[in-house]
């Protein structure tokens, strides 16, 4: 048993000055925290969590709602209603096709918005404590390199950590250029999405820009009728359901008049953040929706990946993937169908 203090304050002030304690962690969906809580592996900068405060009472964190010409979604809305929500599959698929993508319907009917972008990293190093891992013990070591590295990053690694990181939504909300919108005793601010998640450089164990005692409120996200038509969210992974990426492509083209206007593409499983270079969504403007400007986009996507032994694969699947979800987006959006679980 690891002993912890249960709070549930009844408002934003409430939990802002609860989580504002060192040894304090935010809790909602619970539905990575508490795997992590009973496998002993600690938070980021923390040995483990004394205080668990509990974020649900909180009102008005949980709409789904338009704002402006763009779309705002709260972080304690829950992944399957977002999902499933009209606006969201309407003139969001790509969004809708991502989250309907990961996990099981009953994690997805617990885990919230908020928390999906929370998640950490699945690297086997990292959830055995009986083994060194930077990410868990800083300075310890990262056996991944060498080792059973099947799963992890072949783009923006270190010599410190090569783990990816596992989301699907927020490869989605990546492309799509979100905005996270957090809160603190002493203020707030906006992040753009972009600048949310870290590389591991010499710090692996920080997985975001989150400053403590921050806490997220909602996301955002600016209009994108335009890409609504040509979407695809393709995840290979080693089974049909419940799996992490081993390489995910979200794909959107705004194409008018038989070339493309726009284009955006993210990637998930292949990095230690959603994945995205604005240059080959460029060298997409003005072009034919073909093969052949598909695989020079996934050539510039890809500049600089490298396997290590085990994930060598990934750079020929990753080059393959981004291709066909460029075609798939580019024949059009193919709607999540279903009700929910």
């Amino acid at each position: 048993m690891n002993p912890f203090l249960y709070t549930q304050p009844a408002d934003l002030d409430g939990v802002l000055a609860e989580i504002a304690l060192q040894d304090a962690r935010p809790v909602a969906g619970g539905t990575n925290l508490l795997d992590l809580m009973k496998a002993g592996v600690p938070p980021a900068d923390l040995a483990a969590p004394q205080r668990l405060v509990d974020i649900t009472r909180i009102a008005g964190l949980d709409g789904i709602e338009e704002d402006g010409g763009g779309l705002r979604l709260g972080a304690l809305a829950r992944n399957a209603d977002t999902a499933y929500h009209p606006l969201v599959r309407e003139r969001y698929p790509l969004l809708s096709s991502a989250i309907l993508a990961g996990a099981s319907a009953q994690l997805r009917n617990m885990a919230t918005n908020g928390g999906n972008l929370m998640q950490r990293t699945r690297c086997i190093y990292f959830y055995d404590t009986g083994t060194p891992c930077n990410k868990r013990e800083p300075g310890s070591g990262c056996p991944a390199r060498e080792g059973l590295n099947r799963q992890l990053a072949i783009l923006g690694a270190s010599e410190h950590c090569i783990a990816t990181h596992p989301s699907d939504m927020c490869v989605a909300l990546r492309a799509l250029d979100a905005t996270v919108h957090v809160r603190a005793r002493d203020g707030q601010r906006s992040i753009p999405f972009a600048d949310f998640h870290r590389l591991p450089g010499e710090h692996p164990e920080r997985d975001n820009t989150l400053e403590p005692g921050e806490l997220i409120t909602h996301l955002s996200l600016p209009d994108a009728d335009r890409f609504a038509a040509h979407s695809a969210y393709l995840k290979v992974r080693e089974r049909l359901s419940y799996a992490f990426a081993l390489v995910s492509v979200a794909a959107a083209l705004d194409i008018q008049g038989g070339s493309i206007r726009a284009a955006r593409i993210a990637l998930g499983g292949v990095a230690h953040k959603p994945w995205r270079v604005e240059a080959a969504e460029a060298l997409l403007a003005g072009r034919a929706p073909d093969a052949g400007a598909f695989a020079e986009a996934a050539e510039l996507l890809l500049q600089g990946a490298r396997g290590y032994g085990e994930n060598d694969f990934k750079l020929p699947l990753a080059r393959n993937a981004i291709v066909q979800a460029l075609g798939m987006a580019a024949r059009g959006t193919a709607y999540a169908k279903g009700e929910r679980a």
